[in-house]
C-alpha cells in the first residue's frame, strides 16, 4: 500500500491506510475507535508511543484532530502526514525518537466522517459539519447548493440581471468582479452557488438555511449558547456524538497537556480566546501562547493571531463553544487552531486581513489569484462559463470557482507543500511538554540497617508540570507527588510514603531576555526519608502528576 499526499482520501481509503500503518508499526502505533458518528462511522484515533518503554496513559500527551468541518479535508491529510512522519522518523530523527520513547501523540485525523463522505462523494454536497438535520427536520425555502449538472463539482451560477452586483472581468471572461459603487449600464449578473431552490415562486431567490445546520465547533461546553445566539451550536453542549466522544476522551486522559486542531483556510495559527480580550488572560499564559505561536510562525510561515482581536466573522459578534477555548478554559491546556491553506496568500497577497479581506479588497488581488491559478494549476479550479437550462430558473450559465479545491482546500498538486511544514510545528510544540526525570536518587547507609534516602526530581521540559496558570486557577492539575514503596519488613523513621512537592516550573517563566535576570532552580524538588530495612529488599520510588505521567526508580538495599 502507498501513502500519497497529492490527493484527498475518502473515509474508506483513509481508514484502510490508518489500519495498515498500525499493523506495520505495532510497537509504536495503536488504532482504536473512540466513538461513532451520527451515521455510525468509527472515529479512528491513532495512539503513537513506544510501548516498549511504557504505557500511553503514564506519559505526557499531545492531542491533534482534523476535519471537524466537512469540507476541510486538508486537515485530515495533515494529520495523516504527521502520523506517517512520526512513524517513519522513529530511530531516524533524534527528536522524534525521544518524543515517542517518552511521550504520546493522540491523533484523530477525521473527526467528522459523515460530512467528509458528502464532500468527497462522486456527486458532492457540502455541509458545515455533520449530517443530522438541525434545527429543522425538512429542507427550508431557498437555494440549496448541490451538483445539479452531475459533473462531480459544485460550481457557480450566474443569472443576467440589470440590478445584479457582479460583472464579467474585462481581463478574463471566467472571472467575475464586483460592480463598482455608482457604476451603471452594461451587463450585470447575480451570482449564486450551483443548486436548486426550494419553494421557488419565480421571483425571490434567497440562500436557504442548510438542512444539516450543525457546526461541531460551536458544540463544545466553553460559553456554549443556544441556537438563537450561536448558529449551529446544537440543542446542548456535546449534544453531537462526535464532539461528545472527543470531550470524553480528553477529559478521561488527564495526561493530555497541549494540542492542535486542524482546519482550513487562512494560513493562520489562531489562539484563544474567541470570546474574550487578551486582557482577560492570566498574563503569564498570554506570554506563553504568543511565544509558542511565534515559533509556529517561524516553522510554517503562517501568521499567528488572536481569534477575538483578529479573526471575527462579524466585528460585533464572537465565536462561542469552540474546541481550543474549551480545552484551555476548562482544562488549562495550551491549544491552537491551525487554519491550513490560503489561496490569496499563495498568490502572493501579503499580510491581508483575514475576514475583512473578503468584504473589501482591490481588483488587483483578484487578478493576482487568477494569474496563480493559470500559472500554478493550469487554470484548473476556475471553470469557463457554459449555458445550462436550469429546471427552475431557465437559461443560466454555470462555471466560475470550484471552491472545494481552490479556496477551501489546495489543489491536490499543492497539498504536500502545504501540510509538510505543519508537522514541524506539531513536533516542536509537543516537545515543549513537561519532562519529569530523576535528577538524583541517593541511598546512604547509616548503620544497623538504617538508611537515608534522598530523591530529587526535575522538570526538563519547557512547560511547567501544571501546564498553565489557568490550570492553577481552576485546579485542574494536582501537585506533583513522590511516593515510596517499602519492601516487606521495612519501616519509616522519618518522612511519609506519599509526599506532595508542589508544581515544578519549566522554562516558560524565564522568557525575559533582560541581562539582569536570574534562573532559579524552580524546576526541581526533593524528598527525604530515614528508614530501617532488611538487607536485600527493593525500594520503589514513583513520581507522578496528571500532565507529566509517571516515572519510577528502583533502589536495591
Amino acid at each position: 500500500m502507498e501513502l500519497r499526499f497529492d490527493t484527498y482520501y475518502s473515509n474508506e481509503a483513509l481508514d484502510e491506510r490508518l489500519h495498515w500503518l498500525a499493523e506495520r508499526y505495532p510497537r509504536l502505533a495503536n488504532l482504536r475507535s473512540i466513538g461513532k458518528s451520527y451515521e455510525g462511522r468509527d472515529l479512528w484515533l491513532m495512539t503513537l508511543t513506544n510501548t516498549a518503554t511504557g504505557t500511553d496513559t503514564a506519559r505526557p500527551a499531545f492531542w491533534v484532530d482534523g476535519n471537524i468541518h466537512a469540507t476541510e479535508v486538508t486537515a485530515s491529510m495533515a494529520a495523516l502526514y504527521l502520523i506517517h512522519r512520526l512513524l517513519t522518523g522513529y530511530d531516524q530523527d533524534p527528536q522524534i525518537t525521544r518524543l515517542l520513547d517518552e511521550q504520546v501523540f493522540y491523533i484523530l485525523p477525521r473527526m467528522n466522517p459523515d460530512g467528509a463522505a458528502l464532500a468527497l462523494a462522486d456527486h458532492p454536497r457540502y455541509v458545515r459539519s455533520g449530517t443530522r438535520p438541525y434545527p429543522y427536520e425538512e429542507r427550508q425555502e431557498g437555494l440549496h447548493p448541490e451538483d445539479i449538472v452531475g459533473d462531480g463539482h459544485i460550481l457557480q451560477m450566474r443569472i443576467p440581471d440589470p440590478t445584479g452586483d457582479w460583472k464579467i472581468s474585462e481581463r478574463d471572461p471566467r472571472l467575475m468582479v464586483k460592480r463598482r459603487l455608482g457604476e451603471e449600464g452594461g451587463q450585470c449578473y447575480r451570482l449564486f452557488p450551483e443548486g436548486l431552490i426550494e419553494g421557488y415562486d419565480g421571483h425571490i431567490i434567497k440562500m436557504a438555511r442548510a438542512l444539516e445546520g450543525l457546526d461541531f465547533n460551536r458544540n463544545f461546553p466553553q460559553e456554549w449558547m443556544p441556537e438563537g445566539r450561536q448558529y449551529g451550536a446544537g440543542p446542548f453542549p456535546t449534544s453531537e456524538p462526535e464532539v461528545r466522544a472527543v470531550v470524553e476522551f480528553i477529559t478521561t486522559h488527564p495526561n493530555i497537556g497541549a494540542g492542535l486542531t486542524y482546519h482550513t483556510y487562512s494560513r493562520a495559527i489562531l489562539r484563544p480566546y474567541g470570546t474574550k480580550s487578551d486582557d482577560e488572560f492570566p498574563v503569564e499564559d498570554l506570554w506563553v501562547f504568543k511565544a509558542i505561536a511565534n515559533r509556529g510562525s517561524e516553522l510554517t510561515g503562517y501568521r499567528n493571531a488572536s481569534v477575538y482581536h483578529d479573526f471575527r466573522y462579524h466585528p460585533k459578534e464572537t465565536i462561542k463553544g469552540v474546541f481550543d477555548d474549551w480545552i484551555y478554559d476548562y482544562l488549562g491546556n495550551y491549544a491552537f487552531t491551525v487554519e491550513l491553506w490560503d489561496l490569496p496568500t499563495a498568490a502572493g497577497i501579503k499580510d491581508r486581513k483575514f475576514i475583512e479581506w473578503f468584504r473589501e479588497h482591490p481588483l488587483s488581488n483578484d487578478e493576482a489569484i487568477l494569474e496563480w491559478i493559470d500559472r500554478q494549476n493550469d487554470g484548473a479550479g476556475l471553470v469557463p462559463w457554459r449555458p445550462f437550462d436550469h429546471p427552475q430558473l431557465g437559461p443560466v450559465e454555470i462555471g466560475g470557482w470550484d471552491m472545494m479545491y481552490t479556496w477551501r482546500n489546495p489543489p491536490p498538486r499543492h497539498l504536500l507543500g502545504e501540510i509538510a511544514p505543519q508537522s514541524d510545528f506539531a513536533i516542536a510544540f509537543a516537545a515543549l511538554l513537561p519532562r519529569l526525570t530523576w535528577r538524583a536518587v541517593e541511598l546512604t547507609p547509616l548503620g544497623a540497617g538504617v538508611y537515608h534516602l534522598l530523591a530529587v526530581i526535575e522538570n526538563q521540559g519547557f512547560l511547567p508540570t501544571h501546564i498553565s496558570q489557568k490550570a492553577i486557577e481552576i485546579k485542574s492539575v494536582q501537585p506533583v507527588r513522590i511516593e515510596l514503596s517499602l519492601p516487606e519488613g521495612a519501616a519509616l523513621q522519618s518522612g511519609t510514603l506519599k509526599t506532595e512537592v508542589g508544581h515544578l516550573a519549566g522554562r516558560q517563566n524565564k522568557l525575559s531576555q533582560a541581562y539582569y535576570g536570574t534562573s532559579p532552580t524552580d524546576n526541581r524538588a526533593k524528598a527525604e526519608w530515614t528508614l530501617i530495612a532488611p538487607h536485600g529488599g527493593t525500594l520503589i520510588l514513583t513520581a507522578k502528576s496528571e500532565r507529566t505521567g509517571t516515572i519510577e526508580r528502583r533502589v536495591e538495599l
